[in-house]
């Protein structure tokens, strides 16, 4: 006999559903597990041939085939486990097979027989409502999984509950989702003195979400503004949480299953490698850029960060996504993120203080800041001077909008433009406009046309730093309840690009 189940292999945030066939045959006694299986699902039929001897059931002394389908899909991960046990169970014709082919299953068994959380369950979950399949996992991964509406989730704690809930014995009730939590945020904008360019810079940042780049001396308030930048920024909208939670569900980042409406904020170190970046390693993890997608990827001291690891930011900047690909696969990932970097001048810092710079100076500050390659630099659409904050201003009162004000802002200007790009599906945010739609959107008129085209040609703009102009405009635009693009939205872009760091 055949006994059947089903679970999921995943590549990138998509779950592709895997047929686990289950065959106790006469032969020689065994257990053995093909279909391309790694080292942890091989390991699975010890964990599940113990976790059933925890329950008095022996295994016939029978030949007992597992085979994971589709055979040439690599097959990766300890929640296999569970799906693997229920088959062969079905297969014993101690479980209906009927009641077990009728679910999606994932679990990591213990030799105890209970179940063990695991990364995925909200994939997991989208994958069983689109087969027209109930989800069962571990209780930790229920409130996760139960997010999905659409699939109803029995979350047992052991192989035990599960077998008593099939058999009737002790039917499980569905698992209820996890909290929405809202993160309150103990700082403010107004923490920030001085700095009040940069400050509008952040806010034309978060409206529109354009990429931003701050130069200053050591202590002048990068690292503030860019901690303070999710202060300002709307809470995730359905949509855009349940995106966020399946990236981090695969990387095991959702909180007692709970969904977060709190956007990523992310902060990886200079030392952090290329896959910790943009994704990979043995099995093609989520990197820091698709977990802070719909949120902010800070990248403090940018300069310091492996020449390799910046180039391949260029092109999940432009197409929101990046392809991790390896021998046996090609996995995507999406990371539409706001981009915030800070550095200093120079490798000292103090290139702006003559008292204080090296004696390299100025030189040292183009070697240091040339690290970073013009086509990457062309791709920030914001490009601020930090200078410091003199001792005698530190005293003074808070000056400025606190967050709450400024987020209503932004709040305001993004509402406009998702009006704006209802009817475009691959457009968002005023970041996202091109071609004919940026047309329709950020045309300026006689006045600014003529001032951006004198800029363009005396400063020989890119054709992407043209339209990124245009863009960063029609976002001032929106922040001023403009409904058209004028002159002196686009003086004011045009000025947060033509910031020459090497002149400082």
């Amino acid at each position: 006999m055949v006994a059947r189940a089903y679970t999921v292999a995943f590549e990138g945030v998509e779950a592709r559903p895997v047929e686990v066939q289950c065959a106790v045959t006469p032969g020689l006694p065994g257990f053995s597990i093909v279909g391309l299986p790694d080292k942890a699902v091989s390991e699975a039929r010890d964990r599940v041939r113990t976790a059933l001897s925890s329950l008095s059931i022996a295994l016939p002394s029978k030949r007992i085939t597992v085979n994971l389908s589709p055979a040439d899909l690599p097959k990766e991960g300890s929640h296999y486990d569970l799906p693997i046990a229920l088959a062969l169970l079905a297969a014993l014709e101690i479980l209906p097979s009927d009641a077990v082919e009728a679910i999606t299953a994932l679990g990591e068994l213990s030799l105890d027989g209970a179940l063990m959380p695991v990364v995925g369950a909200l994939p997991a979950a989208m994958s069983a409502a689109e087969t027209n399949r109930a989800l069962v996992c571990p209780r930790a991964s229920g409130a996760e999984a139960a997010w999905v509406e659409a699939a109803q989730v029995i979350a047992p704690a052991t192989l035990a509950d599960a077998v008593r809930h099939f058999t009737g014995q002790s039917p499980l009730p569905s698992a209820i989702p996890g909290e929405v939590t809202n993160t309150v945020h103990a700082r403010d904008l107004r923490d920030v003195k001085g700095q009040e360019r940069a400050k509008r810079a952040l806010e034309i940042a978060a409206a529109g979400r354009h990429h931003m780049i701050m130069v200053g001396t050591p202590g002048s308030g990068k690292s503030m503004l860019a901690a303070r930048l999710p202060t300002i920024l709307p809470p995730l909208s359905a949509t855009e949480a349940l995106e966020t939670s399946m990236i981090h569900s695969l990387s095991g980042l959702l909180d007692e299953g709970g969904i977060s409406r709190t956007r990523p904020f992310r902060e990886p170190h200079h030392t952090a490698s290329m896959a910790a970046i943009v994704g990979g390693g043995r099995s093609a993890r989520p990197g820091e850029i698709s977990l802070a997608h719909n949120g902010v990827l800070f990248m403090d001291e940018f300069p310091e960060f492996p020449r390799t690891v910046l180039e391949t930011l260029r092109q999940p900047i432009e197409t929101g996504e990046v392809v991790v690909s390896r021998a046996n696969a090609h996995v995507r990932y999406p990371c539409r993120f706001l981009l915030m970097a800070a550095a200093n001048p120079c490798k000292c810092g103090y290139l702006p203080d003559p008292a204080r710079a090296c004696t390299r100076a100025p030189l040292c500050g183009q070697d240091y800041l040339g690290r970073i390659s013009g086509p990457l630099m062309d791709r920030f659409d914001l490009r601020i001077e930090v200078p410091p904050v003199a001792y005698s201003d530190l005293d003074l009162p808070p000056s400025g909008d606190t967050s709450a004000e400024v987020a209503a802002r932004v709040a305001t200007a993004r509402a406009v433009q998702a009006s704006r790009f209802a009817d475009a599906p691959a457009a968002r945010l005023n970041a996202d406009a091109e071609g004919a739609l940026l047309d329709d959107i950020a045309t300026p008129d006689a006045d600014g046309r003529a001032l951006l085209i004198r800029v363009a040609e005396k400063m020989g703009l890119t054709a992407r730093g043209y339209h990124r102009v245009l863009r960063v405009a029609r976002t001032i635009a929106d922040l001023d309840g403009a409904e058209h693009v004028r002159k002196p939205h686009i003086a004011e872009a045009v000025s947060y690009r033509l910031t020459t760091f090497s002149e400082s």
